[in-house]
């Protein structure tokens, strides 16, 4: 998977598009890849805004606001002939509530990853802990060998990193974790004494993986 890395990404939109956007006067998401979508949006939607721009106030003194100012203050945007270059990361905060309900996992609290959204991995993660494997354990598996992305705020000195996970292949996603887990388990049964003998529960989970 890659990292998104707000703190080092620069989004680049085509300023026809952003305008557009703009003066639509419809909700609209900017993606990490620099794309308009307009609502509804698609599932596999990662974005760095989502709203709508309101028009100045009859009562304003200008007739117009500078692009600079048009997403809010926690933007930073720099014009570039026919290109908008955005800088996200001061608005990390928002950008977790857009994307959260469309990511696979969260890694953005300190409590780090407690659930799946996908329902087949979920069941695999809450299995899994009986040996204890830990969600990390099992995500750090489809970082390292699947296609996705990350979007992230990450630092390291001192070190800092919150960040939302999506896939590109589920099933590839599963399998993944699923092999992970057999074979995890499995080295622990043959060599690890704690699971000599197995609780019903441990032993449930075994099952489940086709361990035993």
């Amino acid at each position: 998977m890659k990292k998104f890395n707000l703190f080092k990404e620069i989004i680049v939109v085509a300023r026809t598009d952003f305008m557009n956007a703009i003066n639509s006067a419809k909700p609209f998401a900017i993606t990490v890849t620099g794309e308009i979508r307009y609502a509804p949006f698609p599932p596999d939607t990662i974005s760095i805004f989502e709203g709508q721009v309101p028009p100045l106030s009859p009562l304003s003194t200008t007739l117009s606001r500078p692009i600079s100012e048009m997403l809010g203050k926690d933007y930073r945007i720099v014009e570039d002939d026919d290109r908008i270059l955005i800088k996200a990361a001061g608005a990390w905060q928002n950008i977790i509530g857009y994307n959260r309900t469309r990511a696979l996992y969260d890694d953005t609290t300190a409590d780090g990853i407690d659930k799946f959204a996908d329902k087949e991995l979920e069941q695999m993660g809450w299995h899994a802990t009986e040996f204890n494997i830990t969600y990390r354990e099992i995500v750090e598996q489809f970082e390292n060998h699947c296609n996705g992305t990350i979007i992230c705020i990450e630092q390291e000195e001192p070190y800092q990193f919150s960040g939302l996970g999506f896939v590109s292949d589920i099933e590839q996603v599963r399998k993944v974790a699923f092999d992970f887990c057999v074979s995890t388990i499995k080295e622990k049964l043959a060599n690890d004494p704690d699971y000599t003998t197995l609780s019903d529960d441990e032993e449930e989970a075994a099952e489940f993986f086709k361990a035993i």
